[in-house]
């Protein structure tokens, strides 16, 4: 067959499964159009570490794709591309390749002129990539430069503005009810309450749709701050009226105290997007819930099993969703391609697959509308008109 153009695919930011199986997607749909699929590695970094010159060694930065490799890979977890925080518009120059040191000397620089060469030395004529809304915002002034992009929306915490659902959100959703339940025995046996700290930056729908499945009496979410003293009271009434005698509590990464406006770090250092590493809001909430459940448990303390789930709800093979749906959206992809439409990120609304363009990536943020689906007074989901509503409930609609 005629060799119709060539495609770029990569993915950007932290691992989720169901990568694999949309590189698939793609890579397959493509090759039998007729299309040259190149794979970038390490997300932007391979588009900016590129050396232009054909006898220089760039197996690092992008592999040419074939069915065989893409189908061993599409039954595993993670990204056999590999991914990375790299921005290429805001890059350090400690993270600058050997090759540009000379042409870039600021401490943070904007290396796209690079990368639109890159793209040029490669041939190009599609661009794909698979990520959040960091990875994606930087798609999007690709786009605004000329590239013709198509993005496949991916994050854990289902929090990309544009479409109710993406890569990887249903694995986490489904391992975070399969650990909790699991913890439930240890919680069970100490008669303790049991805090799991779970992603959710900004959005705390890994939090609410496991809770809402019946994996926890309660959670905490960043839309919504946190009263110490109401929940004491809430998750010891649990406790107690439980046979068992423990209580089950979600808490989101981004969650903060009521009064307090900084999120829980792990360290001061942050990356190219401006992300410090989150963690912690699970420790000071189990913290501060045994010193307060004397008050509420006629003066005896209860303590806190404190677990955060961390990387376990991210690796490993995808559930089935997580399986389908990128076979749909790399589908999506290549068809945007045949059509010649750029600019488009694939997405799913109300329970149908569309496209919606890429501006909407950096044009808001998508979170939990409180006033339908969260209780502030009782601190879980509202079960409430279900009716017509799609598959995982709550949407990025306002």
């Amino acid at each position: 067959m005629a060799n119709k153009g060539t495609i770029g695919i990569l993915t950007g930011g932290g691992d989720v499964p169901g990568l694999n199986p949309a590189i698939r997607a793609v890579t397959i749909r493509a090759k039998r159009e007729g299309y040259r699929v190149i794979g970038i590695r390490r997300g932007w970094a391979g588009l900016v570490e590129i050396a232009r010159d054909e006898k220089a060694d760039n197996s690092a930065n992008f592999i040419e794709l074939t069915t065989d490799i893409v189908n061993r890979a599409g039954r595993t977890g993670g990204t056999f591309l590999h991914t990375s925080r790299t921005r290429p518009s805001h890059l350090p120059k400690a993270n600058l390749p050997e090759h540009l040191r000379a042409t870039y000397t600021d401490a943070t620089n904007d290396v796209t002129p690079e990368v639109l060469k890159n793209i040029d030395f490669l041939g190009l004529d599609f661009l794909i990539p698979i990520g959040g809304d960091d990875t994606l915002s930087y798609a999007q002034r690709l786009h605004e430069e000329g590239v013709k992009v198509v993005a496949i929306p991916k994050t854990m915490d289902n929090d990309v503005p544009g479409t109710d659902y993406c890569i990887g959100f249903s694995t986490c959703v489904t391992r975070t009810i399969e650990l909790t339940h699991r913890l439930r025995t240890s919680a069970g046996s100490h008669e303790r309450y049991l805090v799991i700290e779970v992603f959710g930056r900004y959005a705390g729908f890994t939090a609410l749709l496991p809770t809402m499945a019946g994996a926890a009496d309660r959670c905490l979410i960043p839309e919504h701050p946190i009263n110490m003293d109401q929940l004491a009271e809430l998750a010891t009434k649990d406790r107690n009226r439980n046979p068992s005698k423990y209580s089950v509590l979600l808490v989101s990464e981004g969650a903060v105290f009521k009064d307090v406006k900084e999120m829980s770090f792990e360290s001061t250092e942050a990356d190219q997007y401006g992300h410090r590493k989150l963690g912690g809001i699970g420790d000071r909430v189990a913290e501060k819930l045994k010193e307060l459940s004397p008050i509420y448990n006629n003066g005896r303390t209860i303590n806190v099993l404190n677990q955060r789930l961390g990387y376990l709800v991210r690796c490993g093979e995808p559930d089935a969703l997580d399986s389908m749906v990128p076979m749909a959206f790399g589908n999506l992809a290549l068809d945007l391609v045949l059509e010649g439409t750029s600019g488009r990120l694939v997405s799913i609304h109300n329970g149908r697959y569309d496209t919606v363009p890429i501006t909407m990536v950096t044009g808001q943020k998508k979170i939990i509308d409180i006033d339908r689906y969260y209780n502030v007074d009782r601190l879980r989901p509202k079960y409430e008109s279900f009716m017509h509503q799609p598959l995982f409930i709550m949407t990025g609609d306002h």
